[in-house]
């Protein structure tokens, strides 16, 4: 208990809360359409490679929008920037509701729920940008759990669209855009963690060391796998198991929640124990768990532990590696944080694509399930290569803070200011 209130004491817990309930809300609308797909896929009569395409869009569109947000934010501030991209995001939700009458249209409505998925780095470092280095895992990993969204989304998307039609659930979520809006205008205060703008370098340092691309394989894989899976599920489950098209929420929400929720005790995890030690067990545990879904396509009680349990993993790893970022890149946390979040994340519009090819031309999702474990070893071995380079530089043991809890010279800014007393990780 003295580690939560020292927690809470060191940083502003309404700030972290108001980041919270923003990046909930807007997991909820990136992942509408994987929510609702069984009902669209019904209207329009679409292929399974055509599910996989309209799956992917808003991944692959929330994935290229990160980075913009992030530069945004770094000008005006991150709460306007929350601010800004909801009122983007109650725009997109009319059209969904007033104009999507076709299969191009979808794929238009697609690009729009993008917006939704820029918020997280912006999300993260207005939550974190409060606390110090020591506790900075688990703050992100505290607002990471926003993506709790995405269980929220399949459970409460389906009846009502069950129940309203499918379109209309894009007019709901229109009007509950002023909730969060409201939630942060009252709530959130901007974190004195910054005093100047970052430059065009160290914005895109990152893409020129291979840290920041190993990051980035990482993050396909947890982040990556955790939303393109969540948006694929209700689909899976539909068409695997024929059960119901809420029942198919109800069975995706399951996973969905338990990566949401073990999110923070990666985090939290990461801080005590390593970032790297935990990477290494979750990215095996993902193996794992994929191989042995793809031998479980008979029997829906068996596939929903082990995806509970690759959710789990999944969560884990996203927490462990936003702890490493903010070692790696202390005086520019966020920027880099979004560039990563960019790059890794559009893994996550890989997923739904390669399920649905999987299914059409080799007659199963099988297929899919295995390419995917085969990845994530893949990732692993690398990670295992580099991390040796990693604790002697920039980490401690397994990937722990080291002792001082001021953050070392950024190892991408050319000439270092030394940092203040008061100084902590500048984000964007």
């Amino acid at each position: 208990m003295s580690y939560v209130r020292n927690f809470l004491r060191s940083g502003h817990p309404p700030t972290l809360a108001a980041a919270f309930f923003y990046l909930t809300f807007t997991f909820v609308i990136w992942v509408l359409n994987g929510a609702m797909a069984p009902f669209i896929s019904e209207a329009f009569g679409l292929t399974p490679a055509q599910k996989g395409l309209m799956l992917s869009i808003p991944i692959f569109a929330g994935a290229l929008m990160r980075f913009p947000l992030g530069v945004l934010a770094q000008y005006i501030g991150r709460k306007r920037a929350t601010l800004v991209e909801m009122g983007l995001i109650a725009g997109a939700m009319l059209f969904g509701y007033l104009h999507v009458n076709s299969y191009g249209d979808l794929l238009t409505m697609g690009v729009l729920l993008g917006v939704a998925g820029a918020s997280f780095g912006v999300a993260m470092s207005l939550g974190s940008g409060w606390f110090p280095p020591k506790y900075k895992g688990l703050a992100m990993g505290l607002v990471g759990a926003g993506n709790v969204g995405t269980a929220i989304a399949v459970l409460l998307a389906p009846p009502l669209a069950q129940a309203f039609g499918w379109q209309s659930v894009y007019g709901m979520a229109a009007v509950s855009v002023a909730v969060p809006a409201l939630v942060m205008i009252f709530l959130a205060k901007e974190p004195p963690d910054i005093d100047r703008h970052a430059t065009v370098r160290e914005q895109l340092a990152c893409l020129f060391q291979k840290d920041g691309w190993a990051f980035s394989l990482i993050y396909a894989i947890t982040f990556g796998g955790f939303i393109g899976l969540a948006s694929f599920l209700p689909t899976y489950y539909y068409d695997q198991f024929a059960v119901s098209k809420v029942q198919a929420g109800q069975l995706a929400m399951l996973a969905a929640f338990m990566g949401s929720a073990v999110r923070i005790f990666g985090g939290a995890l990461s801080d005590r124990w390593g970032g790297i030690n935990t990477l290494s067990l979750v990215l095996l545990a993902v193996v794992g768990c994929l191989l042995l879904i793809s031998v479980s396509g008979a029997s829906v009680t068996a596939t929903t532990l082990l995806m509970m349990l690759c959710f789990a993993a999944l969560g884990a790893g996203n927490g462990a590696l936003f702890q490493l970022v903010a070692l790696r890149w202390p005086t520019t946390t966020a920027v880099a944080g979004a560039m990563i979040g960019e790059l890794g994340a559009l893994g996550g519009g890989l997923v739904p694509n390669l399920m649905g090819m999987a299914r059409q031309y080799l007659g199963s999702y099988r297929w899919g399930f295995v390419l995917f474990a085969v990845l994530a070893a893949a990732v692993f071995v690398a990670m295992r290569q580099l991390q040796k380079g990693w604790t002697r530089q920039w980490a401690g043991e397994g990937g722990r803070a080291r002792e001082a809890d001021v953050p070392a010279p950024a190892l991408d800014s050319p000439a270092p200011r030394q940092p203040r007393a008061t100084d902590m990780p500048a984000v964007a």
